[in-house]
């Protein structure tokens, strides 16, 4: 793998996207959604996660992060980790998603078909990590990131986005609480 996707100075801010094998929309409902917001809260309080940007979208989620002198492969893998668990057992729970049989069929194909993995794969095996490195390169990333809900037509605004830092940017209050915004 390229050293330009590899994760730097844990306390330098990176871009990080990771999506769900098969590109499957398992985040379209609260619950799969607060999931993932409870995860990236967990690890900012005992991890030493500094979240500077997010947005989640149906089936990827995009950060911006760093850390506080832990390495953040290893944090973002245990997120990635836990989500997958928890996503596992509320599929295994029943969980009211009327599509629960085939995503746990694809999920674990995608598992039976990588090494890494018993029975079960949730994320794609990348993070696609970016240092950012300048203020064009921060801009950039928070825009990008911000508007991937604009682009896919589910918002006309960015702030609009419930499942994202948009909000919190625009000066209100968004559903993660745990942000460190970067002075833009």
């Amino acid at each position: 793998m390229s050293s330009k996707y590899k994760f730097g100075d844990p306390g330098e801010l990176h871009f990080v996207t990771y999506t769900v094998v098969g590109w499957i929309d398992i985040f379209t409902r609260d619950e799969t959604r607060q999931i993932v917001i409870d995860s990236l809260s967990y690890c900012h309080r005992t991890k030493g996660l500094n979240i500077h940007a997010w947005c989640l979208m149906t089936n990827h989620v995009h950060v911006i992060v760093s850390s506080r002198n832990k390495p953040l492969d290893n944090i973002i893998g245990r997120h990635k980790r836990h989500v997958s668990m928890e996503i596992k057992k509320w599929l295994a729970a029943g969980s009211g998603e009327s599509r629960r049989e085939w995503m746990l069929e694809l999920f674990n194909r995608a598992g039976l078909a990588n090494s890494n993995n018993a029975d079960f794969q949730f994320w794609q095996q990348t993070n696609h990590p970016i240092h950012i490195y300048s203020r064009e390169v921060i801009m950039q990333k928070l825009n990008y990131l911000h508007n991937n809900p604009v682009r896919a037509g589910f918002v006309h605004k960015p702030e609009h986005w419930r499942w994202s830092s948009a909000v919190d940017y625009a000066g209100g209050t968004g559903l993660l609480k745990d942000i460190s915004l970067i002075d833009v």
